[in-house]
This record gives C-alpha cells, structure tokens and sequence, in this order.
C-alpha cells in the first residue's frame, strides 16, 4: 500500500499550493465574519476530511461560536462513494441554532444534503455550508454550499483533508490524480 500511496503523490498533479490554499481561505474567513457577525453559529467540522481547512479557518473567524464535528461518510477509505455512514453526530444541540457546515470538498454533493437534512430535522434555524473546494460538474447538484474557497476541475482530488485511500490528507497542497 505505501509503494501505491508514494507513486500516487509522485505522479500526482499540484493543482493549488500552499499559499493560494492560504488566500482562498483568508476570503472564506472574511465572508463568513460579515454574514454571520450576530447569529453565533455552531460550527459543524466534517470528519475527517473538514479537519484541515476547520484548523486554519477557525483563528480567522473573529465572529462569536462555538464548535463541534459530525461525521458522515460515503468513502470509508475508498475512492468511490456508497451509502451515507453516520459515525458521530455533534454533541451540541443544533435546535434553534445557525450551523456553519465546514467540509473540505463538495463533490456530489450527498454527504453534505445528508448533513443540511439532518440539521434542520434536528431543529436548526439557518444552515450554511463553507467548503474550502468545490469540484466542478458537468451536471447540477443538491446543494450548493454558501462559502467556496477553490473552484476546481473534476478529478479526483487529495491534499488539505481530501484523502486518497485514507492517505495523503496531510499532502502540502492540492493535487489531483493523474
């Protein structure tokens, strides 16, 4: 697996790097401090893959929040998605509350509809999402997210939370696969 993880990464293509990552999420940091300056929202960091862009957003938010994860999955380390997993959901009550939604990538966009559903099912007043990528397609998809860092090309993509196999996430940038 190491020998197929390092020839991934060698062959892989740098899409964004660090400093571009760095400057998209200045701006996402910015949009979310003036929408969201009086509604103090729970901020929902989605495991695992949200952890990332989650550690560098939140010493730029100067709004009023507090802060929890929910994890649900369709990749369970794999490169293709399959049905949603709930693995945690947050521990502070999102009724009658503004949730922030912070992911690393809208791909399809059904882990993230799966999110929103279960938010406002659970009582929320207004949801948000901010993802630091979100993947072009040529079809529509069920959600749009409200904050977005990188518009970038659909290919499979890992580096800052994006993950190939369960590896890479800690890759210095974002790349895509050849």
């Amino acid at each position: 697996m190491l020998e197929e993880i390092n020839n991934v990464l060698a062959d892989a293509d740098l899409l964004v790097n660090e400093q571009e990552i760095a400057a998209a999420i200045t701006q996402i940091a910015e949009q979310i401090n003036s929408k969201l300056a009086d509604s103090n929202p729970l901020l929902l960091c989605v495991m695992n893959g949200g952890l990332v862009f989650t550690g560098q957003l939140l010493p730029k938010l100067t709004i009023a929040l507090t802060f929890d994860s929910i994890n649900a999955s369709r990749y369970d380390n794999q490169t293709s998605g399959g049905a949603i997993k709930w693995i945690n959901t947050p521990q502070n009550s999102v009724k009658n509350r503004t949730i922030l939604i912070v992911d690393d990538i809208l791909d399809e966009g059904i882990t993230l509809t799966a999110i929103y559903d279960y938010c406002l099912a659970q009582g929320a007043t207004a949801i948000y999402s901010a993802v630091l990528v979100n993947k072009l397609l040529e079809h529509s998809k069920p959600i749009q997210a409200d904050f977005i860092g990188l518009n970038l090309e659909n290919r499979y993509l890992f580096g800052y939370g994006m993950d190939y196999k369960g590896y890479l996430r800690n890759a210095p940038g974002i790349y895509a696969c050849k």
